[in-house]
């Protein structure tokens, strides 16, 4: 499968991370790539070893003509729903590019409101460079704010799962209740929530 370019010069790509998670923020990245500097062996952060998905984030940020980061937070998270709340970061990440791009290519089904003419591509971290760039940005970003996280809160495990409901994961949630972290409008963590109140009461 190929992608054909919408007819611009200055194309940006974009793409979340951390949708599915339990916990912390929904990061979204925004990267314009410098056709003078090609980047080789870009492709879906998820297809990447760690170790080269982290080269390539130093290869990014050294070679793009702009990159930038956009979040939602947990709060935000919770007030909002998780695709407004992923719109509102893919927003800010464009907004807060040095550059301003003619055309945004974006990854899924969805466009935020942008000021400039976008694109949904699904599929796009595999099809288009910028995408992929943006995926990859945005996966170590919020990898490494979970290993962060890790470590003040080492008893759930962060590093390893990501904050994804993995059976590690809700074991340590139903465990420990829920950190100030937690997205309180996922399921789980609401029912964790319900539980310690279940049982503060009937202590």
């Amino acid at each position: 499968m190929s992608f054909i370019y919408p007819q611009a010069s200055l194309i940006a790509g974009v793409d979340e991370v951390g949708r599915g998670p339990l916990v912390g923020a929904v990061v979204t990245a925004a990267v314009i790539l410098d056709p003078a500097k090609p980047i080789i062996g870009l492709a879906d952060s998820k297809k990447l070893s760690e170790k080269r998905r982290l080269s390539l984030f130093d290869e990014i940020k050294e070679k793009a003509l702009s990159w930038s980061l956009g979040r939602a937070e947990p709060e935000e998270i919770d007030q909002l729903n998780i695709l407004h709340a992923t719109m509102l970061a893919m927003q800010r990440a464009v907004a807060g590019l040095s550059v301003v791009p003619d055309f945004v290519l974006i990854d899924g089904n969805r466009c935020p409101a942008l000021p400039m003419p976008a694109q949904a591509v699904v599929k796009g971290d595999s099809l288009v460079a910028e995408i992929s760039a943006a995926s990859i940005i945005a996966k170590v970003t919020r990898d490494r704010e979970m290993a962060e996280l890790d470590l003040l809160f080492p008893q759930y495990g962060f590093a390893q799962h990501k904050g994804y409901p993995t059976a590690l994961h809700m074991e340590r949630l139903a465990l420990h209740g829920a950190t100030l972290h937690h997205r309180r409008s996922f399921a789980p963590v609401r029912n964790a929530l319900l539980d310690a109140e279940v049982l503060a009461a009937a202590r």
